[in-house]
């Protein structure tokens, strides 16, 4: 069985550690050159005509340098696979990455391990949304309305938001990674179609300030002004 030949490169030692220990356990891949930077990258995939490349998207001068050298080589015969956090996926799908295959770093090795085999097999795989953070369209037209559609910790975290709490702050009262947190906030504003912290913090206060006029109706209805004591 012939083994793919890939070109792993990424920023952090342990992100390079952790996918030489995925796909070294693998007999069909073969990783050929390990980088830290894009320029080693660009050259390893020039050198050495991997059948695939994944490379960090957020690495500093990736994109210029695919530009000027990947795009104008004859050797287009690489995919090439952008690894990036699921928070960052948005940003990479409308860029340079747009073309070629996008896998998100929160993804087990498993999960990792059969997207590059079907990206061998010629397929272009980037992440699906959740069907859960899909909102119908008449919810999505309105912010007040989608809110139906957060999960309960997606709530929590919007709350502690409108509080003024910092993601490491509402890390510690949640206990979770800072990291989870802007994965939250990032599903949370892409629900509600806003697009920071003070519009959520606004929106939450329009939405506590319509519960309490609301509860003020139901009670003065409650108590009939024409009827009394005679």
């Amino acid at each position: 069985m012939r083994r793919a030949t890939v070109v792993i490169a990424d920023r952090y030692p342990v992100v390079l550690h952790g996918m030489e220990n995925v796909l070294g356990s693998e007999p069909d891949f073969e990783i050929v050159a390990s980088c830290g930077d894009a320029a080693s990258c660009i050259a390893a995939i020039l050198n050495l005509a991997p059948d695939i490349a994944i490379m960090d998207a957020s690495m500093p001068e990736l994109t210029p340098l695919m530009n000027n050298s990947l795009d104008r080589s004859d050797n287009r015969s690489t995919r090439l696979v952008f690894f990036a956090a699921s928070e960052d996926c948005d940003l990479v799908l409308s860029g340079a990455a747009a073309e070629h295959s996008v896998l998100l770093k929160e993804m087990t090795g498993q999960a990792l391990v059969q997207c590059l085999r079907e990206i061998i097999d010629g397929q272009n795989v980037i992440p699906s949304p959740p069907t859960d953070q899909a909102a119908p369209p008449e919810q999505s037209a309105n912010p007040e309305n989608a809110l139906a559609v957060l999960t309960e910790r997606e709530r929590q975290i919007m709350r502690l938001v409108s509080r003024g709490l910092s993601n490491k702050e509402i890390g510690r009262r949640l206990n979770i990674a800072d990291g989870t947190i802007k994965v939250h906030l990032h599903h949370i504003f892409q629900k509600l179609e806003i697009g920071n912290r003070t519009a959520l913090a606004a929106l939450v206060i329009s939405q506590d300030d319509r519960a309490n006029s609301a509860q003020d109706k139901a009670a003065h209805a409650g108590s009939d002004p024409t009827t009394g004591d005679r």
